[in-house]
């Protein structure tokens, strides 16, 4: 019996009823990472994950994640493991820690089996700029489509039936982007409600952990192995948690959405506009209040733009500490100048060095009141703009991409509508630290795309419910890439 593509609930029933063990789970997800044809994986922890699935003897009942094989973006920090961020600055580097998601994964006794591919440092949305080459969505075998990115690795395994869940991270949309190109259910909970002790960081204003599943429960159940505080990240929240898993099926009956007429309007393409508008109408028969609500489109033609300000200030801060001394090959040189120069000269792609020379431009002290501190204002604009629909409505729907997966070579950062506003707004929902979940609503010439739920801070069981509500109503869960 193959148990590629199975749902966590149905493998943990049989790992429960004994009809499987976890290293039978473990050796058959690193036959089939061995034989990956999408690009998907930096590093396959075949010793750890052999042995720490035979430790694993009697079935725990009541923990779903007990046995159950996932992989590990390859900018989360794990102990005596290759950790690269996809960049050839960090080429070599081990550490002796793990991030606290790992660690509390492995307190659940799920069995990592591989650390996987990001667009370098975890910039990007394409999953092309990483070091070992682009990642392929497994929808398309002809390897002619990307699967997004930056969690283009996590998307990709998830998708192809490897394991049912991944850990992904999310500054812009990089887990619920990919999640829509790749048929999966791509959750980016509140900001701080998930430690992000060990996730190398991007822009720590937006950065959060992201959970990519194929269905809506199953993003649940790894919620509530990750969410609480966490003394070694100030910044994770002191809220008690949710039970988000077991009381996914509570959803108010008197739930309000909005969905916002400017994005929908900046979208062309007929196929998704339709099925969404069919959701729409499935969520008004069942009794939801649905209403087309406007922000200015103003303020949604700044969502880029103020991102990649901000984005790429914060990421120049955070990650000069890539020198080549602390972290990275070391070039020898007269001065330390010369080391350093050396060192990011030749461990950082052109894309990198373009994100780093913006966002030092912006940070110059003539510059800051025009670039960096202009940003956060409308940052702040943009999130009273969206606070202001979210005190009316519980929820924010919208289709998730323009459309389908962009074949290779055609993903574009023209400035048009469409990419300005279609296929940059889930960045709302970092702007303002919200909980924020895509699923798979519809085919389009064997390619899935998605819709997005936005709720308020901390109302993450809410989110997940509506999604759980959604999903019941487009039958699209637990999508796997056909074989080749």
């Amino acid at each position: 019996m193959t148990y590629r593509g199975l749902s966590i609930d149905e493998l943990h029933a049989l790992l429960v009823s004994k009809k499987v063990t976890p290293l039978q789970l473990a050796e058959e997800a690193l036959i089939l990472a061995k034989k990956d044809s999408n690009n998907a994986f930096e590093y396959i922890m075949e010793k750890e994950a052999l042995e720490f699935a035979a430790s694993l003897k009697e079935p725990e009942v009541n923990n779903p994640l007990w046995g159950i094989p996932f992989v590990i973006k390859d900018n989360f920090s794990t102990k005596d493991i290759p950790t690269t961020a996809s960049s050839n600055i960090l080429k070599g580097y081990v550490p002796v820690y793990d991030a606290t998601v790992v660690e509390k994964l492995k307190e659940a006794k799920a069995v990592a089996i591989g650390k996987v591919t990001l667009d370098e440092l975890a910039m990007g949305g394409t999953g092309t700029s990483g070091h070992l080459g682009m990642t392929f969505n497994p929808h398309d075998r002809s390897h002619k489509r990307l699967v997004g990115g930056s969690s283009c690795g996590s998307a990709a395994c998830t998708a192809d039936g490897y394991v049912p869940f991944a850990l992904g991270s999310d500054t812009g949309d990089s887990t619920r982007k990919p999640a829509s190109y790749a048929g999966l259910v791509g959750f980016k909970p509140t900001w701080s409600l998930i430690s992000r002790y060990g996730l190398f960081p991007f822009a720590p204003s937006l950065d959060t952990v992201g959970i990519f599943a194929r269905n809506v429960k199953d993003s649940a159940y790894v919620l509530n192995a990750l969410a609480g505080h966490d003394d070694k990240d100030s910044t994770s929240s002191v809220r008690p948690i949710d039970d988000y898993a077991g009381e996914i099926e509570k959803i108010n009956p008197k739930t309000k959405v909005a969905v916002i007429k400017g994005i929908l309007n900046s979208i062309s393409d007929k196929t998704v506009l339709d099925k969404f508008n069919e959701t729409v109408k499935s969520l008004k028969d069942a009794g939801f209040a649905v209403d087309y609500v406007d922000i200015d489109e103003k303020i949604l033609s700044s969502l880029f733009p103020t991102y990649f300000v901000i984005s790429c200030a914060e990421a120049t801060s955070n990650n000069a500490n890539l020198d080549g001394i602390k972290f990275g090959p070391y070039y020898n040189g007269a001065t330390f100048e010369d080391v350093v120069t050396q060192a990011r000269t030749n461990g950082f792609s052109e894309l990198i060095k373009r994100r780093f020379i913006i966002g030092n431009f912006a940070l110059m002290k003539e510059n800051q009141n025009d670039l960096f501190l202009r940003a956060q204002k409308n940052r702040r604009v943009i999130v009273d703009a969206v606070n202001k629909v979210l005190k009316d409505y519980d929820f924010i729907y919208c289709p998730a991409a323009p459309s389908i997966a962009p074949k290779v070579g055609e993903a574009s950062d023209r400035l048009s509508n469409e990419y300005l506003i279609a296929d940059n707004h889930l960045v709302i929902a970092n702007f303002a630290g919200l909980p924020s979940i895509t699923l798979p609503i519809g085919i389009k010439d064997g390619m899935p795309f998605g819709a997005n739920i936005t709720g308020r801070a901390f109302e993450d069981k809410q989110v997940l419910q509506m999604a759980f509500e959604l999903e019941k109503h487009t039958g699209l869960k637990n999508l796997v890439a056909k074989g080749e």
